[in-house]
Formats: C-alpha cells, sequence, structure tokens
C-alpha cells in the first residue's frame, strides 16, 4: 500500500516532490503524532522549502488526508479485483486478510499513520475515513453475501455485520503490530489464524 504516483517521475519533478513529500510526512506523523507535527518539520525531511507543501497541499490536514485515502484507495482497488475473481469464496476471504496485512508489513509507519494518527481528529474520520471504510463493508460483505447465495457461508449471518467484524479485527492486529508489537513475519502469522477463526465460523455445516 506504499503511496506513490503512477505519473512518470523526473528527478525534481512535481511528482516526485509531492511523492517525496507525502513519504516523509509518514515518518514524521509516526514519529512525533499527527498534532505535535508542524509543517516546517515535513518539508525538513522532505528535503524541500516550507512554502512548497503548500504547493500540493493545502494544510497539514491535507496531507493526512491524502496519505489514508491513497493508502486506502490502492487497498480497495486490490480486494476488488480479489472479490470479484473465480476463485473459491473461502480463498477469497483468506486473500483479503493476507492482503490486508501483508501490504503494510514492511511499513510499519504508514500502518502507523492509518490506525493511530488519523484517530486524533474525530472530524476527519467522519469526513474523509467513514466513506472509504464503507466501501470496505460493501466489498468484504459482498463475497460473504455471494458465499451464502452459493451455499458455502452459513445464511443465518449478517454478512455487513461479518465484514465489520472482520475489520475490526484486523484493525486492532495492525494497530497494536504498528505500536511496536512484532516483526513483519507475525502479520503473515496473525493473517493465516484471522483467517482460519472467521471461516469456521462462516463455513456451512
Amino acid at each position: 500500500m506504499a503511496i506513490h504516483s503512477t505519473a512518470k517521475k523526473r528527478k525534481g519533478s512535481a511528482p516526485e516532490k509531492r511523492d517525496r513529500i507525502l513519504k516523509a510526512a509518514i515518518q514524521v506523523f509516526a514519529k512525533n503524532g499527527f498534532y505535535a507535527t508542524r509543517v516546517s518539520e515535513i518539508a525538513k525531511a522532505a528535503g524541500v522549502a516550507d512554502g512548497t507543501i503548500y504547493l500540493y497541499f493545502k494544510n497539514k490536514d491535507d496531507v493526512l488526508i491524502t496519505i489514508f485515502e491513497e493508502g486506502i484507495e490502492q487497498l480497495l482497488t486490490i480486494l476488488r479485483e480479489v472479490a470479484e475473481s473465480e476463485d473459491t469464496f473461502e480463498n477469497r476471504i483468506s486473500r483479503i486478510i493476507e492482503l490486508q496485512l501483508g501490504l503494510l508489513e514492511e511499513q510499519r509507519d504508514l500502518a502507523e499513520v492509518i490506525t493511530v494518527n488519523l484517530r486524533q481528529s474525530s472530524r476527519l474520520l467522519k469526513q474523509y475515513a467513514t466513506p472509504l471504510f464503507m466501501q470496505y463493508i460493501d466489498v468484504i460483505a459482498g463475497v460473504v453475501r455471494d458465499g451464502q447465495n452459493e451455499g458455502a457461508f452459513r445464511k443465518d449471518l449478517n454478512p455487513r455485520i461479518v465484514a465489520r467484524s472482520l475489520f475490526g479485527a484486523l484493525d486492532a492486529i495492525l494497530l497494536t503490530w504498528a505500536l511496536g508489537e512484532g516483526d513483519p513475519p507475525a502479520l503473515r502469522k496473525a493473517a493465516a489464524h484471522c483467517a482460519s477463526l472467521f471461516l469456521e465460523g462462516l463455513r456451512q455445516r
């Protein structure tokens, strides 16, 4: 889920500077926390002048929003591909869990920004995180619903409740890991355990 631009990059180009600012912001937010971070600190970490930040972002809030939106939108694109694949429904759920945790296993700072820093602003959560969160729930619930229709999953479970429960479990795993519990392989082990737990509950008897 690395933050990156699809535009062709040239040394010193606008896309390159913008990406450098975002990567620097992830490091500074993770180190200092969102509210304690100053724009000047992001600029220094990115190797640009303070004013350069405002060429790409309105303010510090906009930087955090961009990190979150671009990261989650990339995740959603990948998860939709898995959800719409021809794989078995159980494998789709397992793959979604593996991807969500695996994409962040080498990016502890980004995991901390997404799971910890964004929570520091209820306004940003309501205005920007909630719409993307609902899209995530729709993707997971869709797989569960299709699995129910095909007889693979129990029909007595509400697909959206299952999706919210899965999100909560993965969010808690990422939160504790981002704050320093475990190394990257710990996420892969957690993914396997989480998939086993949820699939046992979902599977039609």
